[in-house]
């Protein structure tokens, strides 16, 4: 009997802990149910929908954030580089390429809980589309690092995990139809302090 009682309490335990951890896990991971991605940047484009799947919707709960509207824009979160490497703030980066047709569009480089990260700099770690110099191609080449670089620098400070957002408002991409065909930048990294 007690046998019994013991067996029931570790398998009830065992799949309540499996059961949480599986879905820290997917709350965690920017992959995975709803996520699209193109190169190294994932988006959720159902999240501030009506068909948002659960996941988006508790990742919305968890966070805290105010989620987008289909009609307001698109949000890209990138944790890795274009070499399939985990983003870090002791690293120096370039994002360099072309970015889609948006009114308005800003990049950050976030902490682990996708805040803006603090440096000792005058200026915070964003950038946003009018304060942006453009290559004659109207390309951006953006340098990420902790030194001051010529042209677009975004600054970061630190050491672990990083990673970048980048939202598009007001933009034809946020419709399902327009992300078969774009293209985002790519993420190089320059190298590294540590």
């Amino acid at each position: 009997m007690l046998k019994n009682a013991f067996l029931t309490l570790l398998a009830l335990a065992i799949a309540i802990g499996g059961g949480g951890g599986g879905v820290w896990h997917a709350l965690k991971t920017q992959d995975g149910i709803g996520a699209i991605r193109i190169g190294p940047w994932t988006a959720f484009p159902d999240i501030g929908t009506q068909a948002a799947d659960p996941y988006s919707k508790a990742r919305v709960a968890r966070e805290g954030v105010l989620a987008l509207g289909q009609a307001e824009g698109l949000s890209f979160v990138a944790e890795r580089d274009s070499g399939g490497e985990q983003l870090k703030r002791q690293c120096a980066y370039e994002i360099e390429g072309g970015f889609p047709t948006a009114r308005f569009w800003t990049l950050y480089a976030a902490d682990q809980s996708l805040g803006v990260i603090e440096t000792d700099k005058p200026r915070l770690a964003a950038l946003q589309s009018y304060q942006v110099l453009r290559q004659p191609d109207n390309s951006v080449v953006i340098s990420v690092g902790h030194r001051p670089a010529p042209g677009n620098w975004l600054p970061s400070d630190g050491s672990g995990r990083m990673y970048f957002v980048l939202t598009f408002y007001d933009t034809p991409i946020a419709s399902s139809t327009g992300l078969s065909d774009i293209t985002l930048p790519q993420i190089l990294k320059v190298g590294c302090n540590a």
